[in-house]
């Protein structure tokens, strides 16, 4: 059945005498969101991390600590596992997960997820792709995603802005180069009509896009650290070697991506700002 939010009458009190709390039911599980952020934002878990990363929990994880969000301010929804996508009404966002799945598969659940992100984004809803997330969007906003030409994008990259990412609200203020956490195969190779590109690197003419005002994708991984990325080129040592490449020199040279992160931070906050929170 699809997941239904609806909601509960009454308040339940905060623990330890806090803020009250509005009760919600998705798919028969209670969620207490807190007056202070009273929509939580959905994250669409489209894949798992690599099975040497999956110790450290899966990306909705990564993603809300990433940004900032409390446990009770992110619903999980897994189409990869089979969940069926819900009501779009009640949230404060959507954020689309990574996945070690292609775009260009068309996978049952994929081309359900992007139907839906296509009304989602013609009807408002703020969202934000990452990775695989990124090229869904895309995809679904009548963009070509295929096999990236110059090959595999991994480890810490020098992401560069365009001018006019300056008058992005996700953008605008940081330096107009800077270090971002990378891995993928697939990009990005014509962004949606009407989008913006906002950001590229040496690999990638379409590292950051926005269509509209309210729904952007990211190639980059802002929720990743430091530890992250060098799980992700260890794990993929082997392929990297098959293509001449060092994942120790990779690894090496990985570090933090403080300003990438800001970026995810950013959209919570504009966000909430269009819902008056």
């Amino acid at each position: 059945m699809p997941l239904v939010f609806s909601h509960f009458r009454g308040l339940w009190p905060s623990r330890g005498g806090g803020a009250a709390r509005n009760v919600f039911r998705i798919a028969n599980v209670r969620i207490a969101v807190t007056h202070r952020h009273p929509r939580p934002f959905l994250i669409l878990e489209t894949g798992q991390p690599v099975a040497s990363m999956r110790r450290h929990r899966g990306f909705p994880h990564w993603i809300r600590v990433a940004a900032g969000l409390d446990a009770d301010e992110a619903i999980v929804v897994n189409v990869e596992g089979g969940d069926e996508l819900p009501g779009r009404e009640g949230f404060a966002g959507t954020i689309i997960t990574g996945s070690a799945a292609m775009v260009t598969e068309r996978r049952d659940w994929s081309e359900r997820s992007a139907h839906w992100l296509r009304d989602a984004a013609q009807e408002g809803m703020p969202l934000f792709g990452i990775c695989y997330g990124h090229q869904l969007l895309a995809h679904a906003l009548g963009g070509e995603v295929g096999v990236n030409p110059t090959g595999r994008e991994m480890g810490t990259i020098d992401l560069q802005l365009h001018p006019h990412a300056e008058e992005d609200p996700l953008f605008q203020g940081l330096p107009a180069q800077f270090a971002a956490q990378a891995t993928h195969l697939q990009t990005v190779l014509r962004a949606p009509q009407g989008a913006t590109v906002l950001a590229r690197s040496n690999q990638d003419d379409c590292h950051a896009f926005r269509w509209g005002e309210r729904a952007w994708g990211v190639q980059f991984h802002p929720e990743f650290s430091a530890t992250h990325m060098r799980g992700y080129v260890n794990a993929r040592r082997d392929a990297l070697h098959g293509e001449g490449r060092c994942a120790k020199s990779l690894a090496r040279a990985v570090s933090a991506t403080p300003h990438a992160r800001r970026v995810l931070r950013r959209f919570v906050r504009h966000a909430r700002g269009l819902h008056g929170h």
